[in-house]
């Protein structure tokens, strides 16, 4: 396998990052009362949620860390690489 090259898999770790980032913010913000969305699909009977919840705050903020963490290393350990291949063509 060639090193010298970004591979689909390195470029998928950040984006799984900023997916539980997007979540997390989602998930705060409607636990904090900001945003109110109705469920989109439903198999019971499913209610907009109105007013906040500490627990989705609490859940909203822990996603959102995790994501914004495994998006920083991640892209930390590619530019890595990236920047030792040029150091080394030096």
């Amino acid at each position: 396998m060639d090193d010298k090259k970004i591979t689909l898999k390195q470029l998928a770790v950040p984006l799984v990052g900023f997916i539980l980032a997007l979540f997390g913010l989602l998930w705060f913000l409607q636990g904090i009362a900001i945003l109110h969305l109705c469920p989109v699909l439903c198999f019971a009977d499913c209610e907009c949620i109105t007013s906040g919840s500490p627990f989705w705050e609490v859940i909203g903020a822990i996603t959102f860390i995790i994501g914004i963490t495994i998006i920083f290393i991640s892209l930390k350990r590619i530019w890595g690489n990236t920047r030792n291949i040029t150091k080394s063509k030096i």
